[in-house]
């Protein structure tokens, strides 16, 4: 989709912005800033650059940065980069951490069909993710062995921090990566019926065929957690 020519901002509307609050902020001190790759605004075909509010915001947060807390700008470009993969920036430079993620939304008790929409913009290094999550890096290639978790490129995703979290706490129970096989096995085939359902949606190839199967994969995802969860609590009352 195109974005409105007014959707952008010349240099020199994205100073006035400033101004208010950055008084000795000048067109120099932002032509600056990009070449130091702290932000990337787009051109036009003649060169001009155009500012989004992204583009606008970035600035923002260099020039508090530095004038609030004397970063150095190595230290704010990393800053910019965690924000970027999801991550909260330390407030002195340090090492930067995941935000609190949200678990899956429930609706009166019962898991909702939005808990599954693709709101995963979380991207870790492995570092990050094994001293976010508690486990070493034998369990992670286990895991990993063992297809429970995967890499999206360089980085790992909210999912696989929520994984390795719970194998985490799990550990402390005896119950080892090894053990795990078999709730893939489980989700495999949940996943499988609900390929089964939609497929013959998404080969429409319409806007509103896709919307659906989005929505009916949304549905059967919350429907089969609520079953599952059932089945396990169903399961546990012979112990009572």
């Amino acid at each position: 989709m195109s974005v409105p020519a007014r959707a952008y901002l010349s240099i020199g509307e994205v100073l006035n912005k400033l101004r208010g609050d950055f008084a000795d902020i000048t067109i120099s001190k932002i032509r600056f800033l990009e070449s130091e790759g702290l932000i990337d605004p787009q051109r036009t075909p003649s060169g001009y650059r155009k500012f989004t509010s992204t583009d606008l915001d970035r600035l923002r947060y260099v020039l508090l940065a530095q004038r609030d807390q004397y970063l150095p700008l190595r230290v704010i470009k990393e800053n910019l980069d965690a924000i970027d993969r999801g991550l909260q920036p330390s407030a002195t430079g340090g090492a930067a951490a995941p935000r609190p993620q949200l678990g899956l939304a429930t609706v009166d008790g019962e898991f909702a069909p939005s808990s599954f929409g693709d709101t995963n913009d979380l991207r870790l290094s492995r570092e990050e993710l094994l001293k976010s999550s508690g486990i070493n890096d034998d369990q992670l290639t286990e895991l990993e062995s063992f297809g429970l978790i995967t890499v999206r490129g360089r980085h790992y995703d909210a999912d696989a921090l929520a994984i390795a979290q719970a194998v985490s706490e799990m550990a402390a129970f005896g119950i080892e990566p090894r053990h795990m096989r078999s709730f893939k096995s489980a989700a495999d085939r949940e996943i499988g019926l609900i390929e089964q359902v939609i497929t013959p949606l998404v080969r429409q190839k319409s806007t509103e065929s896709k919307a659906r199967a989005e929505e009916v994969t949304k549905e059967i995802a919350a429907l089969s957690i609520r079953l599952h969860a059932s089945l396990v609590r169903s399961g546990l009352h012979r112990f009572r």
